[in-house]
């Protein structure tokens, strides 16, 4: 199975299955409700790796993701449009497409261990837009 990941906003940025390695989607509801609440969210964790370019590549679009989550509130770049596509056997299984999202928290570790870097990428959906989030399935074909 397959992740890609697809941002877009002042600039864009693609990540293939070679670099994401998880993606947990989760509705957020109050837990102290006692009935279906009006204050529903959506959080996204997107893991992956860092990839160095070898042999003339050019490197991934990981640093782009760094940068967006420094921009600040005041910036309305800080909300970017994101397409999470979960590919099996060149078929779509799900997409994801958060219209408004906002960087909540991210993360890179580089270890002697591994090898390689990784990133954690948590995103929501701004709460005032949750209608406009998609989540998809039972594609045909890609």
């Amino acid at each position: 199975m397959g992740l890609r990941l697809k941002i877009e906003g002042s600039e864009s940025i693609d990540l293939k299955e070679t670099s994401i390695t998880n993606v947990k989607f989760g509705a957020d509801i109050p837990h102290d409700s006692n009935a279906r609440s009006t204050d529903l969210g959506s959080t996204i964790l997107i893991e992956g790796k860092i990839l160095a370019p070898v042999d003339g590549e050019a490197a991934d679009d990981t640093s782009k993701i760094a940068k967006w989550a420094l921009v600040p509130a005041e910036n309305s770049d800080c909300y970017r449009n994101v397409e999470i596509k979960v590919v099996n056997a060149s078929q779509i299984v799900r997409q994801i497409n958060v219209p408004n999202a906002f960087v909540v928290d991210y993360e890179e570790d580089f270890s002697d261990d591994t090898g390689a870097g990784v990133f954690k990428l948590l995103i929501k959906q701004k709460k005032d837009k949750m209608t406009s989030l998609k989540f998809e399935g039972g594609f045909s074909g890609e």
